[in-house]
């Protein structure tokens, strides 16, 4: 005998019936979620860019808005070509969405070119009140270079003085600190380089240790008065994919709640190290790390 397949549906409520709808609250009665507006590369890995940051926002209660500045070829091994986005089509994008939308935050990763540099900072200048994390993307985990010495130089002059928190590694914190009469390598030590970032306009630098020979993860805050707090991590075995892009987005959704930058820096950190601590790895590079998951409760970080 044939197996029955009829498929049983059980009548839909009244209330649902001839194109109702779920009750929903009135427009503008609920609150709204803090809103943070990323401009990065996106990403079809899912593991870094746009993707990461619109990931680890959600993760963290808040509404991302992004601006596209680049489309990227690239999976959890590198990255195989950059398109960048025209710089007109730049300040469209934000322009259009703010028009709209209140931020409580900006966070910036790869801005491709010199003239998205400029476009970006026009568009800050247009929302001075608005905190800013500058997350400088210059190479990508594998070394593949993201940013030229042009569009370093212009992230020194036009986007460094805006913004609130400025989160380079130790190659970017280098690279963007050195003096014009300093070769590659006679780079300054890295609070020094901290500091000389601060003295070009930068409220905060927060330098993350991931690229140091160092048996932990060594993260130092600097402001104007030097040293605010250091954090030490477990450095977790293997490589992750847009580790980078999860701390900064991370800030941004702190600074958009108004926590202080101390605190808000304290707790991107656990957020971030948990989010790696529980990554994936779906391709044969980096793992991805898993936002969802570290937006649960974890220990306290190690400060000094």
């Amino acid at each position: 005998m044939a197996a029955d397949l009829t498929v049983r549906i059980s009548p839909l409520p009244a209330r649902l019936r001839h194109g109702s709808r779920l009750p929903r609250p009135v427009p503008g009665s609920r609150p709204l979620p803090p809103i943070v507006l990323a401009f990065a590369g996106a990403d079809p890995s899912g593991g870094a860019g746009l993707q990461a940051d619109s990931a680890a926002l959600a993760a963290l209660g808040c509404h991302p808005l992004t601006v596209v500045t680049a489309i990227t070829a690239q999976d959890t091994v590198g990255v195989a070509g950059v398109q960048p986005v025209g710089a007109e089509w730049v300040a469209r994008q934000a322009r259009v969405a703010l028009a709209d939308i209140r931020v409580d935050a900006f966070k910036i990763g790869m801005v491709a070119t010199r003239e998205n540099v400029a476009a970006i900072a026009a568009v800050l200048g247009e929302h001075p009140a608005v905190p800013v994390v500058l997350d400088p993307v210059l190479a990508s985990g594998r070394g593949d270079p993201l940013g030229s010495d042009d569009v370093a130089a212009a992230l020194v002059e036009l986007l460094v003085p805006r913004a609130t928190v400025l989160t380079p590694n130790g190659p970017e914190a280098r690279r963007l600190a050195r003096g014009q009469d300093e070769a590659p390598g006679e780079a300054p030590p890295l609070d020094v380089c901290a500091q000389r970032l601060v003295a070009r306009g930068a409220r905060f630098v927060l330098v993350t240790g991931t690229h140091e020979p160092t048996s932990e993860v060594v993260n130092a805050l600097y402001g104007a008065q030097g040293l605010v707090r250091r954090d030490r991590w477990e450095r977790l075995p293997g490589e992750y994919h847009g580790s980078g892009c999860t701390l900064a987005a991370a800030i941004a959704a702190g600074l958009a709640r108004g926590v202080p930058v101390p605190e808000a820096v304290g707790a991107a950190q656990d957020y971030t190290w948990r989010s790696l601590a529980y990554a994936f790895r779906p391709g044969a590079g980096q793992a991805i790390p898993d936002r969802r998951l570290a937006a649960q409760p974890a220990a306290a970080p190690v400060h000094e």
